[in-house]
């Protein structure tokens, strides 16, 4: 085996350190036969690892959590899900291998998804199949590649066991995702200390909260301000790319600002506000165009979990304030929007210049209502523009004429430039990708891999992942639990 030429970076449990209550002492299955599908090399050295390591065997004993020490934990945390509260969820089918120092200062998490059966397993076998393990990683470096805060793939590892099927009656190939996070602290972590657990773990839970992710917010009402903000951002990019989380539930909101947890994810081709690709949302509740919507609900069920430690005294006086806070979330929504609007169609916008922001919305509202009507693709367009080809839309279109003039009057000598991406992880290509690699071919993974990121270089052979594909008219996607 190959010595590192660095010391491997010392994991440690933080979390459970500071908040015991929280987590479950608990160690990963062995893998029967593991095996490298995806080693991300940059991420590892920013994380202190060399590849090399993690290529032999002591580094796949990491990645599969086959060490003493520390201890390695499941995590405990609560939810909504699609709306209604369930008092216990956590980590059935993960661990948290411990949290770590990167090269650049920043504590980060590693974390281990299907991991084997936990006390939280509510009767799943805690296995994951490889197809939505690979998934994440693509969505993941995607949402990297364009600055979007988001949760990554350390690797992606084959088990060299066939488990029960997620979808159909055929065994898939079992895989393990080892994924870097901020941290896995969530609203609904918050949630089972407010439901479950007593005053003093709840402020531990606040402290440590604070301290690694808003150390600027002196109280619990700027941790909630400071939250809002975050998520206010993220899901304004989410828009902006056209991305569709697809499970928005309270459990999957990350209180470090990033995306986690990129299931039944999808991304746009024809723009439509109302478009849904997750086989478990029936009623089009995390649809694209609510999810402006959902993230302030969200919000205000974490507000909630934060009214007793706001205000012992007068929860009448924490509620005013809590409120208060989420009043505002619409308005940093749009003003982040807004922002990155003007990005993508080269408008120049100064921060703190209202009326331009107002003008910049009511030129976004009406290009995508003309785009859904029109059925034109989010991404191709936008693309288009960058590109300097004008005809996105069927000729002789009056209304897209009158919008041009009115952008071209707003965006001055200027033009978009290296905002707009070429290649996304379609839903076509991504899931036929996802179908290679269950049959035992990663080539086609690798690829969109090499293209998602570095999303806005077009490059010789890669073109057939350009456009939209053929995804169908009933394309689902699956959340592979």
């Amino acid at each position: 085996m190959e010595t590192p030429s660095r010391p491997v970076p010392a994991l440690q449990q933080t979390y459970a350190a500071a908040v015991p209550e929280l987590s479950v002492p608990w160690r990963a299955e062995a893998p029967p036969r593991p095996q490298l599908a995806w080693l991300n090399d940059d991420l590892a050295r920013e994380l202190g690892y060399e590849p090399a390591f993690l290529r032999s065997d002591e580094g796949i004993a990491l990645l599969t959590g086959q060490f003493e020490e520390p201890a390695t934990t499941a995590q405990a945390y609560a939810g909504h899900q699609f709306g209604s509260a369930n008092p216990q969820l956590g980590d059935g089918r993960a661990v948290l291998l411990g949290d770590l120092v990167d090269t650049a200062g920043v504590r980060r998490d590693l974390h281990l998804k299907g991991a084997g059966r936990t006390p939280f397993a509510r009767g799943g076998d805690g296995k994951a199949p490889l197809g939505p393990m690979l998934r994440e990683a693509v969505v993941g470096e995607w949402m990297h590649a364009l600055q979007v805060p988001s949760t990554r793939a350390l690797a992606v590892l084959t088990t060299g066991e066939q488990i029960a099927p997620r979808q159909g009656v055929t065994p898939e190939p079992g895989a393990l995702l080892v994924r870097v996070a901020a941290s896995h602290l969530r609203v609904g972590t918050f949630q089972y200390a407010a439901w479950h657990l007593d005053a003093p773990v709840q402020r531990a839970l606040l402290a440590y909260t604070t301290d690694r992710h808003h150390p600027e917010a002196a109280t619990p009402l700027e941790l909630l301000e400071a939250v809002a903000r975050g998520q206010a951002e993220l899901v304004a990019q989410w828009m902006l790319i056209g991305f569709i989380h697809g499970v928005m539930n309270t459990d999957n909101m990350a209180l470090s600002g990033e995306g986690i947890d990129y299931g039944p994810c999808a991304v746009l081709d024809e723009h439509r506000r109302g478009a849904v690709f997750s086989s478990i949302d029936r009623g089009g509740r995390y649809a694209y165009g609510n999810q402006p919507g959902i993230a302030q609900w969200n919000l205000s069920r974490f507000a909630e979990t934060l009214l007793p430690l706001m205000d012992e005294e007068d929860p009448n006086r924490a509620v005013e304030r809590a409120t208060g806070v989420l009043e505002h979330f619409e308005g940093w929504y749009l003003e982040a929007y807004g922002r990155g609007l003007a990005q993508k169609l080269g408008i120049p916008l100064e921060v703190g210049d209202t009326e331009r922001l107002a003008a910049v919305l009511e030129l976004g509202g009406e290009l995508f209502g003309m785009l859904e009507e029109q059925r034109v693709d989010h991404t191709g367009f936008f693309r288009a523009l960058e590109e300097g080809e004008a005809a996105m839309l069927p000729a002789g279109s009056e209304a897209f004429a009158g919008w041009s003039e009115r952008w071209e009057v707003l965006r001055g000598p200027g033009a978009p430039a290296g905002v707009n991406p070429l290649y996304v992880p379609r839903n076509a290509h991504l899931d036929a990708a996802l179908r290679a690699a269950h049959l035992g071919d990663l080539d086609p993974v690798h690829e969109l891999l090499e293209a998602v990121r570095a999303p806005f270089t077009r490059r010789e052979g890669l073109e057939h992942l350009e456009g939209a594909g053929d995804a169908g008219e009933g394309f689902l996607t699956f959340c592979g639990t």
